[in-house]
């Protein structure tokens, strides 16, 4: 494995290529892993060069303000991510601006748990530890031919990958078995013929890579309704900051009439007037439920809600809006 990374390693904008002789910087290595939780790493890549851009140093983002991180992330979606990045920024610069290089240490900080914990220590600090990502548990089980299904399989898919993890590079092995998942060993048709790990896979020798691993078959999201509300005056849009605590949390949005993963939202504007209706319907998966989300759109007359008025023509570029409010603005403004 190791020689096949050598090799054909991906190249990545957080990533120290193999055999260079730097030194990976944990402050990249820890950007792109919360990043790249349940996110692609095609979708990450902006975001990651705008950040270090924006933010070179793990200490210029601890003394950012917590608005203009999140209007930075937006679009990136599971916003509690962001609001751990954060903290975890603040807490490791309070600390004396040193990540801990112990798997042990690394989750003691927000939004790390066990597997970026893992990925960190090996990747950033060649520690030996067991990084087992989506690629890697796919790449495993048929190493092994596991067939026990998902999620229950997730335990003797860590063991074997203990099993093959070396004591040495165990960063570059780690990525060389993530780059394997992402490129040869896919979900579908797999390179097979590509593989340097062919002639030990179990599933390959058996005919059932391709299905492998076994998922237990998911339940159906319940799916929620709710309304946005688009208020303008004189060439302005209201917008709101979310609360701190719940879906979306401190991010700037349109008004909206509750909705929530447990209950459809009320259908009661902000404020009385004369609502019309804008064709269309966002659509918007979160992790527990999916919302159906209607837009209606007022001209604001005399008393209003308290929030910010944005200039309707920088609101899509520049407000910073999650995904799922950006969609809704768009509605009315290509309507």
């Amino acid at each position: 494995m190791l020689a096949w990374y050598d090799r054909h390693a991906r190249t990545l904008p957080w990533r120290t290529p193999p055999g260079s002789g730097e030194a990976p910087d944990p402050y990249r290595v820890w950007l792109s892993e919360i990043m790249l939780q349940q996110t692609t790493v095609a979708a990450v890549g902006p975001y990651f060069a705008k950040f270090t851009e924006r933010w070179p140093t793990l200490q210029a983002l601890a003394a950012e303000d917590d608005a203009e991180v999140l209007s930075a992330w937006a679009g990136l979606g599971y916003y509690a991510r962001a609001r751990n990045l954060i903290a975890c920024a603040r807490t490791v610069a309070d600390g004396g601006g040193a990540f801990p290089d112990t798997e042990e240490g690394l989750r003691e900080l927000p939004g790390v748990g066990a597997y970026t914990a893992a990925a960190i220590a090996a990747i950033a600090f060649d520690r030996r530890a067991v990084v087992v990502d989506a690629n890697v548990e796919r790449v495993v089980a048929r190493l092994f031919a596991i067939r026990e299904p998902l999620p229950a399989a997730k335990p003797s898919i860590r063991a074997a990958a203990d099993e093959i993890t070396p004591d040495r590079r165990a960063g570059d092995f780690a990525q060389a078995m993530m780059d394997l998942g992402s490129g040869i060993c896919t979900v579908r048709d797999p390179k097979c013929l590509l593989c340097p790990l062919s002639d030990l896979c179990v599933a390959r020798a058996e005919g059932i890579a391709e299905n492998l691993p076994a998922k237990t078959p998911k339940k159906a999201k319940p799916v929620r309704q709710g309304t946005a509300f688009w208020v303008e005056r004189d060439g302005h849009v209201l917008l709101v900051t979310r609360p701190g605590k719940g879906m979306l949390a401190g991010m700037r949005a349109l008004p909206d009439d509750g909705w929530s993963a447990r209950a459809d939202g009320d259908g009661e504007p902000p404020l009385d007037g004369d609502w019309q209706h804008v064709e269309g319907t966002v659509r918007h998966g979160f992790t527990h439920f999916t919302l159906e989300m209607q837009v209606r759109r007022l001209t604001a007359q005399g008393s209003h809600p308290k929030g910010e008025w944005w200039p309707i023509d920088r609101v899509e570029a520049e407000a910073g809006l999650p995904t799922l409010f950006l969609r809704a603005a768009q509605l009315v403004l290509r309507g």
